[in-house]
């Protein structure tokens, strides 16, 4: 099946980060056919890392190239702190701000609306759980031990900087996303309508 490698994001991997994000930007499945701006899911879940937070962002890269990442940062709060300074207002002024929220929304305008209007991950997960993630694989690399052993590495990586626990919200409609991180240790902090947090301590 090829050699696997996993190493430190780089700059020019941005693109492939990109095209990642929106492949599996679905509940984990293919997105492309839902956005008219294959670049958007990217924008909100994965591009910020590469660009300002490459220390704590790992690519998996196999034959074909880049076929996954795990992106994150040591303290949300201050993440998010730099995303309002230094990534949305760029975008703010690229994608208009889709007002008022109603059901009818594309799922353009709905990346737009994050944009503008960021979510801001709750205190009480934070208070044991500071750091958080986002991972995603191509299907030719899941099922193959690489989620599991590119979580091993980001998490030390947590662990070498200082923090005491990671979270990540997936989907609830993610079922494969949801066992995968039952399945390595990950407990359900809570459950909204629509997102379930998870978290684990280091």
């Amino acid at each position: 099946m090829g050699s696997i490698e996993i190493r430190p994001v780089r700059p020019d991997d941005l693109d492939a980060v990109y095209a990642i994000a929106l492949k599996t930007g679905a509940n984990g499945e293919d997105a492309t056919a839902l956005y008219a701006d294959p670049r958007l899911v990217g924008h909100v879940y994965a591009a910020p890392y590469v660009l300002l937070a490459p220390e704590s962002a790992f690519v998996v890269e196999d034959g074909q190239g880049a076929g996954g990442y795990i992106v994150g940062a040591p303290d949300t709060r201050a993440f998010e702190a730099r995303l309002e300074a230094e990534w949305w207002p760029a975008l703010r002024g690229r994608y208009p701000n889709p007002s008022p929220p109603h059901e009818g929304w594309s799922a353009d305008e709905r990346m737009a609306f994050l944009i503008h209007h960021p979510f801001r991950v709750p205190s009480r997960i934070l208070a044991d759980h500071p750091s958080h993630l986002h991972v995603n694989l191509l299907p030719r690399l899941q099922g193959r031990g690489v989620g599991s052993r590119l979580m091993d590495v980001f998490l030390a990586r947590m662990k070498e900087l200082g923090s005491p626990g990671v979270h990540l919200g997936v989907g609830g409609a993610n079922a494969r996303g949801r066992a995968f991180y039952a399945a390595y240790g990950f407990t359900v902090l809570e459950e909204g309508a629509h997102t379930v947090w998870c978290g684990i301590r280091l």
